[in-house]
Parts: structure tokens; sequence; C-alpha cells
């Protein structure tokens, strides 16, 4: 849902449980983000319109996910204004703003709050995978910035999404695992 908002793409993905991302679809719409065709476990996501800044609180379930955190704040930093993410479920799952910020991104962090002022584009540069969710964000703000992007230690992001680099590619990325 994100890469679609990200990349302002139309894209249909199969097996959501509406439900269970209710509180991540509410952002996203509430971002500007067009939901529609519901049915069969399946959405249609629309991210190609104006977006909207964001302040987003993480909660326990089921509030917004802490495991999305990462992910909104790649899209946020290219989204045009001030979006504030706060962070009331984990200390220190703000390890990924210093790689988006190797990409250009203005972010600022007080506290357990992150502010973030969208720029117009991000730069490709060698980044790290902290983490599994500092890895999709890593991806997301990949998708978009201009030049190559490189993501190090993505044994983390390997540990949570099978096969990413294909799902991607399906969907027009130009993006690649290389062995070094």
């Amino acid at each position: 849902m994100i890469a679609a908002a990200i990349t302002k793409s139309k894209i249909k993905i199969n097996g959501v449980n509406e439900e269970h991302l209710r509180p991540v679809i509410e952002k996203l719409k509430e971002c500007g983000i067009i939901f529609s065709d519901y049915k069969d476990n399946s959405v249609i996501v629309d991210g190609r319109g104006h977006k909207r800044p964001l302040d987003i609180k993480t909660l326990p379930y089921p509030g917004f996910p802490t495991d999305m955190q990462a992910q909104m704040m790649s899209l946020l930093s290219v989204v045009e204004g001030v979006s504030v993410i706060t962070e009331t479920v984990f200390e220190n799952r703000f390890m990924h703003v210093a790689e988006l910020q190797r990409m250009g991104a203005n972010i600022k962090i007080d506290g357990r709050t992150a502010i973030i002022e969208g720029i117009s584009k991000l730069t490709g540069c060698e980044v790290k995978a902290t983490d599994l969710r500092a890895g999709a964000a890593m991806i997301l703000g990949g998708l978009i910035a201009e030049g190559q992007t490189e993501i190090s230690d993505i044994y983390h992001i390997d540990r949570g999404y099978v096969n990413i680099e294909e799902k991607f590619k399906n969907l027009g990325a130009e993006i690649y695992r290389v062995s070094i």
C-alpha cells in the first residue's frame, strides 16, 4: 500500500485483511491515497493523487502499528508539508532516520517524536537495513530516489519478506540482489 503511495502508482493487492489493516488504511486515506474495490480479500490502492502530511501516533493493536512507522516515514519524507510521528510502543525505533537522512530526508528527532518536513525527492546512496522495518523503508525510499540506492545488511529484510525483490520487479521496479 505504501509502495503504491510513494511511487504514485495504482496497484491491486491480493490477500488483504482490511480489518487488520484498518489504522494503516485510514492514515493513508487521510494522506490522500484512494482505496477501492474491496472484494475477495483484495483492494486497489491508488497513490497517484496529491498527498497531505500526517500526524501519527503508534499504539498497540488496534491502534496504528509501530511495525509500519518506518515505512510511513519514507512516504512522509516526500510529502509536502510537516508530518509528525510519535512512537509510543518501543524505544529506539527511529534507527532508520539516519539512513533516510543520508538520502536527503529532512527529519528531526525530539525524544519519541520525529518531525518530518517533506522534500521533493530523495537521492540514491548507500544505506543500511538496520532492522526489518528499516529495510522496508529503505526499499521504499530507493524506489523513488534519484540515482542508485544500495542497501546493505539485507539479511534483516530477508527475515520478514520472502522474495521481496521479485514482488517489486513484478510491479515494474528496477530492483535486484547482488552478491558481494
